[in-house]
């Protein structure tokens, strides 16, 4: 399995571990009572470092799983590749 781990995965590791604890704290927000605003924003906040944390992996293995697997290309054909390494940052 190591070779699955990239150099990002630690990064990705610590972005979801704060994301967890901070997941916590929201639903202790909850049970004690917190203002719905409040709970909402930090809701806001848990889900945008999750997608962040997902871009990442998913740009990761681009850049390095799918250079594997084309080897290299002819000009032509590299730019396509880039082209959809490109657009995926928009999902």
């Amino acid at each position: 399995m190591s070779d699955h781990v990239h150099a990002s995965h630690p990064a990705i590791v610590k972005r979801l571990r704060r994301a967890e604890g901070h997941l916590r704290s929201i639903i202790s927000m909850l049970e004690g009572g917190r203002p719905c605003l409040d709970v909402a924003q930090q809701l806001h906040a848990v889900e945008k470092a999750v997608s962040q944390a997902k871009r990442t992996l998913i740009q990761d293995h681009l850049d390095h799983c799918l250079e594997e697997t084309v080897g290299p290309l002819p000009l032509e054909q590299r730019r396509t590749i880039d082209e959809f390494k490109e657009i995926t940052k928009y999902l």
